[in-house]
């Protein structure tokens, strides 16, 4: 089922996640008060964690499973931009051995790739989730955090190997495994 932008909002209003101008006039009213511990950076920063937590939250509540995924997926380029992975991934345009080769010796990932069904099935190989969004609030269901991981697998993947990659989770510490592992299909 698609989801409109207008529907997308509108389910936002409806679980209290309104995308308005009132917490930019929240923020002006907190920033004036020179008794505050935290400073403006802070405060603003505090707000944007507590709603990007509510959001994910009320994202899983809310929407069917693809189109969480669909979104979250989406919003994966944000951290992918970020961390200038275009720039790291240079060296190894066309040259998948040697990047599962790079992220076993410095990532510490386990990788199994099976050329003839063109499989790769990815460990993260740590004990701990590395997202460094879902780890704001104790206790937040932030599991859909795990769409957005995939299209981060997604665009990596395809950008060194040259073709479509399709990653899905298959293990993931945010949904109570012991590590997180994708499998990554190339096409």
């Amino acid at each position: 089922m698609a989801i409109t932008r207008k529907d997308f909002f509108k389910g936002m209003c409806k679980t209290g996640v309104c995308l308005c101008g009132f917490s930019s006039i929240a923020l002006s009213a907190n920033n004036d008060n020179p008794g505050s511990a935290n400073s403006p950076q802070d405060d603003k920063m505090a707000l944007v964690q507590e709603w990007l937590s509510d959001l994910l939250s009320n994202l899983g509540m809310d929407l069917g499973d693809e189109a969480l995924r669909k979104v979250m997926k989406k919003s994966s380029i944000v951290h992918y931009k970020n961390l200038k992975m275009d720039d790291i991934l240079s060296a190894y345009i066309g040259k998948l051995d040697e990047f599962i080769r790079f992220i076993e010796d410095k990532w510490g990932w386990r990788v199994d790739y099976n050329k003839t069904t063109g499989i790769l099935i990815a460990d993260e190989n740590k004990n701990y989730c590395v997202c460094p969004v879902s780890h704001y609030k104790d206790g937040d269901n932030s599991s859909a955090m795990c769409y957005c991981s995939e299209g981060f697998a997604e665009k990596m993947f395809s950008a060194v190997a040259g073709v479509s990659a399709s990653a899905t989770v298959i293990s993931s510490i945010r949904r109570g495994d012991d590590r997180c592992k994708y499998r990554i299909v190339f096409s």
